[in-house]
């Protein structure tokens, strides 16, 4: 059996360092600093089927993303739980745009119990990937693993997912997603060996459609 990967401690000494003076910007804190990075530094850990189960197959994205038609606002329907949303109560939303220098600019919003919480970062598209494979980054030099692996033919919902399996987000164009729709897109997340027990609904109202 493969030797636990020794990132673990630095993951928790990153952490300590950064938990005992949060300083908030725009609603969004040293702490969440550390949580981002200790999420960008644990996908990248490798994922193990269970002692007597099959290996999980590699996680594929899809064949290719027309950004002219990806960008805009999606909606969060549901996602794996986050630390660095763990204030989220409902009304998440990403919002992406094409910027000059080809990369992707992002800004995540959601409600809290106060008020509402904004990141922004940005986005490059993976060489090779047909736009389905992106590296996020909300902190300079970090990047993170974005993957659509899901995806309706007409835009309607997609499926964003890292290759280990370590976090999973069910997006759509419309606040609320049709059950037939939804149950599509969880099987295409499902096909791919994503656990949808983990799986968290994200309450979204009525007013937060444009």
């Amino acid at each position: 059996m493969p030797r636990p990967p020794k990132a673990t401690l630095t993951i928790q000494a990153l952490l300590a360092l950064f938990s005992s003076s949060p300083v908030t910007t725009k609603g969004f804190t040293i702490k969440n600093f550390a949580c981002s990075l200790s999420v960008i530094l644990t996908i990248g850990l490798p994922t193990y089927a269970l002692a007597g189960e099959a290996p999980l197959s590699p996680v594929a994205s899809v064949a290719s993303v027309d950004l002219s038609r990806y960008i805009g606002k999606w909606y969060e329907i549901g996602s794996f739980p986050m630390f660095f949303q763990r204030n989220c109560v409902g009304d998440t939303t990403a919002q992406y745009a094409l910027e000059p220098d080809s990369r992707v600019s992002v800004v995540n919003r959601c409600r809290t119990d106060s008020s509402t919480q904004e990141a922004t970062g940005h986005a490059t598209v993976v060489e090779g990937s047909a736009n389905a494979k992106l590296k996020v980054s909300f902190f300079w030099p970090f990047k993170a693993d974005y993957w659509v692996i899901g995806l309706d033919p007409d835009y309607r919902w997609a499926v964003v997912g890292n290759p280990n399996r370590k976090y999973l987000w069910v997006l759509s164009r419309t606040p609320q997603l049709a059950k037939p729709l939804l149950d599509a897109a969880l099987a295409s997340a499902s096909a791919q060996g994503f656990d949808l027990s983990q799986l968290r609904y994200t309450p979204q109202s009525p007013t937060s459609a444009p």
